[in-house]
C-alpha cells in the first residue's frame, strides 16, 4: 500500500517521489469505484501538476540561497511524470557542484572573473574543454582556494580530460570554478512534505472537477 510521498538521498543528489497515501484517497474511494478512469485521470493530473510546482519552488529556493540563476538550478532537475497506470511521479535533483560559468553572466577583468556576486581573483574565462568557456585558475596561483573550486580534479599528466591546458608551448595545471549545492540537501525532507500537502490540495480540485463532469453527465441522461 502507498505510504505517501518520500525522498531517497544518494551521493550525487536525491530522488523525490510524489504519490498519494491511502489516507488521502479514502475520501474519494466511493467516487473512484463508480468512475475509476476519471479517478485515475484526476490523480495523474494532480501528481504531474505537483511535480511542476515542486520543480519551480526548489529552483527558486536554491537559486536564492546560493545566489545563482534559477535556470541553472532547473537544469539539474529531471521530472518523471505519471503515465499509463503508474501511481507515482518522480523528480531527480542532482547536487554535484555546478560550473560557476553557468550560474550567471561571467565577466572578465584584469583582476579575475566575477559572476552572480562572486569574484574569482586570479581566474580567467576561457574555452578549454567542450564548446563553452569556463572559469579557470592555475593551481599554482596564490589566489587558488579549493573552496572555490570544489570537485576539480587536477592531474599531473597531460591529456584531454586531465585538467591541463597548453598555452604558448607550456603546460599549466588548472582547476575549474564551481559552486557546491550540498547545502540544499537538508531541505529534501521539507520539500517532500510541502509537495505532499500541495498534492492533496490539487487532488481535491481535480477530483471535484471530475465529479462535476460526472454529475453533469448523469443530469443529462
Amino acid at each position: 500500500m502507498s505510504v505517501g510521498s518520500y525522498f531517497k538521498p544518494s551521493a550525487g543528489g536525491g530522488m523525490l517521489t510524489i504519490q498519494s497515501s491511502v489516507a488521502d484517497l479514502q475520501a474519494f474511494e466511493d467516487f473512484a469505484k463508480l468512475v475509476p478512469k476519471a479517478a485515475a485521470a484526476a490523480q495523474r493530473r494532480a501528481i504531474n501538476k505537483t511535480l511542476g510546482w515542486l520543480r519551480t519552488h526548489i529552483a527558486r529556493a536554491v537559486g536564492r540561497q546560493e545566489r545563482i540563476a534559477v535556470a541553472a538550478v532547473r537544469q539539474r532537475m529531471r521530472a518523471y511524470p505519471v503515465s499509463g497506470r503508474a501511481a507515482s511521479g518522480k523528480l531527480w535533483f542532482g547536487l554535484n557542484p555546478i560550473e560557476s560559468s553557468r550560474i550567471g553572466r561571467a565577466r572578465q577583468s584584469s583582476n579575475g572573473v566575477s559572476v552572480a556576486g562572486r569574484r574569482y581573483q586570479g581566474a580567467f574565462l576561457k574555452q578549454v574543454y567542450g564548446n563553452k568557456p569556463d572559469i579557470w585558475i592555475r593551481t599554482a596561483s596564490k589566489h587558488f582556494s579549493a573552496d572555490d573550486y570544489p570537485d576539480s580534479t587536477v592531474s599531473g599528466a597531460g591529456g584531454a580530460s586531465s585538467g591541463w591546458v597548453a598555452e604558448n608551448g607550456n603546460r599549466f595545471p588548472l582547476a575549474k570554478a564551481k559552486v557546491s549545492l550540498e547545502q540544499a540537501r537538508p531541505h529534501f525532507d521539507t520539500w517532500t512534505h510541502r509537495a505532499h500537502a500541495r498534492l492533496l490540495e490539487i487532488l481535491q480540485q481535480e477530483f471535484n472537477f471530475e465529479l462535476q463532469k460526472y454529475l453533469k453527465g448523469t443530469a443529462n441522461v
